[in-house]
């Protein structure tokens, strides 16, 4: 079953998530990364190098959260996803909707590719009701 169309509208406005990794330790880590939407396989897709913390941590521990928020001090208009999910290398296919929506990125040598599949997802709108809050759940 596919998100709301509510939720993959928001995921598809929108082009910047915070992504939140941990270590074996279990210590936690946020990073900003670029991101697109491939809502027919409900897929985001990011950038993170091998060099990078986070490029670490999702090697070794593919589950992770990541949100995305509209920038607003009008209350009425506050939205934000949150989400979880499990990373893994981008295939080709996500590869190449990455590059559709960021085509400088194709000229970025050994850009490494992650996508996460939601497993869970929670757009807060306000602009739907104060406090209003659309839940996906991929086991649901």
């Amino acid at each position: 079953m596919q998100p709301d169309e509510r939720i993959v509208r928001f995921l598809r406005r929108h082009h910047v998530l915070t992504l939140a990794t941990a270590g074996g330790d279990g210590a936690p880590y946020c990073a900003h990364a670029f991101y697109c939407y491939d809502r027919e396989r409900n897929l985001l897709v990011f950038a993170a190098g091998d060099e990078t913390l986070h490029g670490r941590q999702m090697a070794a521990h593919t589950q992770v959260a990541f949100a995305a928020a509209l920038e607003t001090r009008v209350v009425g208009r506050v939205q934000g996803i949150q989400g979880c999910g499990i990373a893994a290398e981008a295939d080709a296919a996500a590869r190449k909707s990455y590059i559709a929506r960021f085509p400088y990125a194709a000229a970025m040598p050994g850009l490494r590719l992650w996508s996460i599949t939601p497993a869970f997802l929670k757009l807060t709108d306000n602009t739907l009701g104060f406090g209003k809050k659309l839940i996906w759940n991929a086991q649901e």
